[in-house]
């Protein structure tokens, strides 16, 4: 097959994943958790200048596999771009991380169908987020060509990830990421980190501007003083 024919087959996959292949929407709460992870992933990895892509609902062709959309992925050390699919046969690697979002229904797919299938396929690390009860799983390849998990045995509470050298919790209802103890913030508390650090910037630049006018006005009724002083010396001389 020449190179055009290949990526003539390449564009001419299905974006999308059919009803039959995928589960009912789970609504808002589904949509904001995922999103939430992807945002975050996202702008850690930019801003520590790292080679991760990261993606919600992608479809992803494995060769000889059932196409699927994992709810969140990532793939170190390629190329960061906009992509509609991912193809591992012309990406040149599979899937590093996986995360399922679990809100209501039939935990079979998550818990049990995808922790086998996953494995088989080589991804270093599965994670679910059941956010309806509020826990983390995590499963890991124990070596290089394994394919079957081991789970991943929190630490205080948070669930390491070697693919993403991070760690995973839940706490206060959501899913939170840590890097040293230090908890990763999402896309809306650096907004509104940012707002508040403009307030403030905002608010030190009024307050010097005030300082400088009362300032200007102490110099100016200074002046005026000097001045009116001089120029009564100036009288008292003449007499």
């Amino acid at each position: 097959m020449s190179e055009a024919e290949r990526e003539r087959v390449l564009a001419e996959l299905p974006l999308a994943i059919t009803d039959a292949e995928m589960s009912p929407p789970e609504g808002d709460e589904h949509y904001e958790a995922k999103n939430e992870v992807r945002e975050t992933l996202r702008a850690w990895f930019a801003r520590r200048g790292e080679r991760v892509y990261v993606a919600a609902e992608l479809t992803v062709y494995y060769p000889a596999e059932p196409r699927f959309a994992p709810d969140v992925l990532a793939v170190r050390d390629v190329e960061v771009r906009n992509r509609t699919r991912w193809v591992v046969s012309a990406e040149g690697k599979g899937l590093d991380w996986v995360m399922e979002v679990h809100c209501g229904g039939d935990r079979k797919k998550d818990a049990e169908t995808n922790v086998i299938r996953y494995a088989r396929l080589g991804i270093r690390e599965y994670f679910i987020y059941d956010r309806a009860r509020q826990r983390v799983h995590g499963y890991r390849l124990p070596a290089p060509g394994a394919r079957a998990y081991e789970p991943i045995v929190p630490q205080q509470g948070r669930y390491p990830s070697a693919v993403l050298d991070l760690e995973l919790a839940v706490e206060d209802g959501r899913l939170r990421f840590y890097h040293a103890n230090a908890q990763l913030l999402t896309a809306r508390e650096w907004v509104e980190k940012l707002g508040e650090l403009v307030a403030q910037v905002s608010a030190e630049r009024d307050a010097e501007a005030e300082r400088a006018r009362q300032e200007a006005e102490r110099a100016a009724a200074a002046e005026a003083q000097l001045e009116r002083l001089r120029a009564e010396l100036e009288a008292l001389r003449k007499r």
